[in-house]
């Protein structure tokens, strides 16, 4: 921020601060950012219990968070409780759900037990939130077409050079028109969209709280369970990944939101599939478009996760041997260099 506009966004969170009668002492600093255009900020002697966040109005849809966030309190969903906005700046004042991170509690923990009992944690508030009735759009054919577009976009023609012929330009439309049809003929419940481990908090209570949910949609039911178990920023055991997804599909038949002959695993490695060819492409956009190049890391794993899943599938061969023959090769080569 230049310092009219830090000056201003200052004002308006010591104004916040003065209306909520909460003491705050010391300079506003900003102690994190993210994969978007958000930057979060607390006072730096006494933060009162508050996070400031300066999200850009032409950027973020501060409002749908907003509004998302009133609908999972209402339905007791833990998420930071929203004190006070100003929609034509994109200031928000929320409450401060402190520093502990899902991820950096199962990276750090050697307990598998306790490991385990975070994820069933993390299952049921899924289940949860599954259930939240809010005004949200669908998730559109369209829309799942176009994340995966960044794929060949981003990841294959601007990240890796690589020059499509006719042929992977059709298979690649062809598999992404497939991908698009399969999530679509799920369930579809209120998704998270991005309900993965640097997304989830967990409190002293070992209880956990969520964020960054203002891009929820109604949408397939599978989608936010493969954001958590095949996690981007962290690898889950395989032993670990079944059991989970099997619990969740053993109580989503329970309810009856699945039939007993639904191919669960068949729709949850092609909603994998479909998230990580997006989640290629936002990587390399955001080193190139937004100099973030940390997030080129993650890309491995992501690369992993693709094989691992159209290998198992005849429909995906072209891609596999693509993937295989030309992709591969070329990230391998990008990171050496780096």
């Amino acid at each position: 921020m230049g310092d009219f506009a830090s000056n201003h966004f200052s004002e308006w969170a010591k104004k916040i601060c003065s209306q909520l009668k909460v003491y705050v002492d010391g300079d506003l600093l900003t102690f994190s950012d993210d994969a978007s255009f958000r930057r979060y900020f607390r006072f730096s002697e006494n933060s009162g219990g508050l996070v400031f966040v300066n999200a850009p109005p032409e950027k973020e849809d501060n409002q749908s968070f907003v509004r998302i966030a009133d609908a999972l309190k209402k339905s007791e969903i833990s998420c930071p409780v929203v004190q006070a906005f100003n929609f034509d700046f994109g200031y928000l004042a929320v409450s401060d759900l402190g520093d502990r991170l899902f991820l950096g509690e199962i990276e750090t923990d050697s307990n598998s037990h306790r490991v385990e009992s975070l994820y069933r944690l993390a299952i049921n508030e899924l289940l949860k939130l599954q259930d939240v009735s809010c005004e949200i759009p669908f998730f559109t054919e369209k829309k799942l077409i176009e994340e995966m577009n960044l794929f060949d976009e981003w990841f294959l023609t601007k990240h890796l050079s690589i020059k499509l012929s006719k042929d992977v330009r059709r298979t690649l439309k062809d598999i992404y028109s497939f991908l698009a049809r399969q999530a679509l003929d799920q369930p579809q419940v209120f998704v998270h969209r991005d309900y993965h481990s640097k997304n989830l908090m967990l409190s002293d209570s070992f209880s956990l709280a969520m964020i960054d949910f203002q891009d929820a949609v109604i949408g397939p039911v599978t989608y936010d369970l493969v954001s958590l178990l095949k996690d981007c920023y962290v690898d889950l055991s395989p032993s670990l990944m079944r059991s989970e997804a099997d619990f969740f599909r053993r109580v989503l038949l329970e309810k009856g939101i699945l039939e007993s002959d639904f191919p669960f695993e068949e729709k949850f490695d092609f909603m994998g599939i479909q998230r990580h060819l997006k989640c290629a492409g936002i990587f390399a956009r955001l080193n190139l478009r937004d100099g973030k190049p940390k997030y080129l890391s993650y890309v491995p794993r992501v690369l992993k996760y693709l094989r691992s899943s159209v290998e198992k599938y005849p429909e995906f061969s072209e891609f596999n041997q693509f993937l295989v023959e030309e992709v591969m090769p070329s990230s391998e080569t990008f990171l050496s260099i780096k």
